[in-house]
């Protein structure tokens, strides 16, 4: 309330001026509310234009991330806005005290923008502690979104009761402690941001997904990249560009894989085989063996081979059967070439499983399957590196006396119908020679 003394002294320069007036009447009391109008515009100014723009210019020659991001997200300003709200909200209400109806109105209205206000600073305030957390990589190795996301929720939530209860000039527990009947719904209502909030938990307690990991979950649709970890979903960026938004729970009650391992061992593994014809296996001669040593990784392995084989030979008196002598394979020859190859391969990484291994026959014939890891994760240089390592091994088979099995296609039935005309056409004579 002010002084009886000041409202008479501006009574009287009111009447000077010709507006005869109470010293309680609405003309002081106009003049008064304009002066606490004038009085927090110039609060803003000095704070917003003086203040503010010196602290930004101050930290702005900082060029630590932390500064970028207050300045970005404008919290000295949404904090300079916030002080001539809260002058007015110390100065009108006793100004208006003579109409109790205009002061309590002013009182919870200008209560609620202190409110709402400060609401509105400490969210821009969040947001730039989130853009710290990321740029000091706090974010990748937690879910700082979820945490942030929820505390605004609970400050809107609080500022909300806050809000109600000065408009119904009550405490607000006695709103607090009303919310125990209304548990049931606030839990349906809130069900899908409880159950994000305690999945982002566990997914940060067990480092189970983090931001630019690669996660594949077949139930979804969705395989690639992690862009987002929010408080209800988590926002995966497809290989073909298209976005998955996942429910942030669905990783925790839901079975998913992360190939982010992949990309930090340092290896991306090959893992395929190429079915030989079993018709195409057999013994090796002696020449044959002669000539494969002119290859110069299988030397030093062909030569060992045969004097084992020799001495093993040897030691039988009385050989009569070439059965019960050990020969050497085409196929055991060119699994054995497979291996040194691979090892001596400059893209294939030599600290991790190399080998080449047959597996169970199949209708489709012998599968011969390379198991190894190239030493780059990048997916196009990986794809390289296999498709080369396969024509090699496809345009070098003939030289093992082996052939890649294929089933019966229309080419082939060309072909054999091409024949049959041959043969008819050829004199009789010629198809009884044949």
């Amino acid at each position: 309330m002010l002084d009886h003394g000041v409202r008479k002294y501006v009574s009287e320069k009111l009447s000077q001026i010709g507006l005869d007036s109470d010293p309680y009447g609405a003309e002081p009391t106009l003049v008064f509310i304009m002066a606490a109008i004038g009085i927090s515009a110039i609060s803003y100014l000095i704070v917003h234009r003086i203040i503010v723009r010196y602290v930004n210019l101050a930290i702005s020659k900082n060029k630590q991330s932390w500064t970028n991001s207050m300045t970005k997200h404008e919290v000295l300003e949404k904090l300079a806005a916030l002080v001539p709200v809260m002058i007015l909200d110390v100065l009108v209400p006793p100004i208006l005290t003579h109409h109790p109806l205009l002061a309590t109105m002013s009182d919870r209205c200008l209560g609620i923008a202190v409110i709402v206000m400060f609401i509105w600073m400490m969210f821009a305030l969040l947001d730039a502690l989130h853009d710290i957390a990321y740029f000091k990589g706090i974010s990748r190795r937690m879910p700082i979104k979820s945490f942030v996301q929820l505390i605004k929720l609970f400050t809107f939530f609080v500022g909300i009761v806050i809000c109600i209860s000065i408009l119904a000039n009550e405490s607000p527990i006695i709103f607090l402690s009303g919310l125990g009947v209304a548990t049931g719904l606030v839990m349906l209502v809130f069900k899908d941001t409880i159950l994000g909030f305690v999945a982002g938990i566990q997914l940060s307690a067990n480092r189970m997904v983090s931001l630019n990991d690669w996660i594949q979950m077949e139930e979804y649709g969705a395989s690639g990249t992690v862009e987002e970890i929010s408080l209800t979903t988590v926002k995966v960026r497809n290989f073909d560009n298209t976005i998955s938004m996942l429910p942030a729970y669905a990783l925790v009650q839901s079975a998913f894989i992360n190939w982010q391992g992949l990309s930090d061992s340092g290896g991306r593994r090959i893992k395929r085989s190429v079915h030989i014809d079993l018709t195409s296996i057999r013994f090796l001669s002696e020449g044959e063996i002669e000539s494969l040593k002119e290859i110069r990784i299988l030397r030093e392995f062909l030569f060992e081979r045969v004097k084992e084989i020799k001495e093993f030979n040897e030691s039988f008196e009385d050989v009569h059967h070439a059965a019960n002598l050990r020969q050497m394979t085409n196929v055991g020859v060119f699994r054995a070439y497979l291996a040194v190859y691979l090892r001596a391969h400059k893209d294939i990484h030599n600290y991790m499983t190399c080998m080449v291994r047959q597996l169970e026959p199949t209708a489709e014939g012998l599968p011969l399957q390379v198991y190894a890891f190239v030493n780059n994760t990048d997916w196009v240089f990986y794809e390289g590196v296999q498709a080369d390592i396969f024509d090699h091994i496809y345009a070098i088979m003939p030289m093992f006396g082996l052939r890649p099995f294929q089933s019966f296609g229309g080419h082939d039935a060309v072909n054999i119908g091409l024949g049959t005309q041959q043969n008819n056409a050829a004199p009789i004579g010629d198809q009884m020679r044949q």
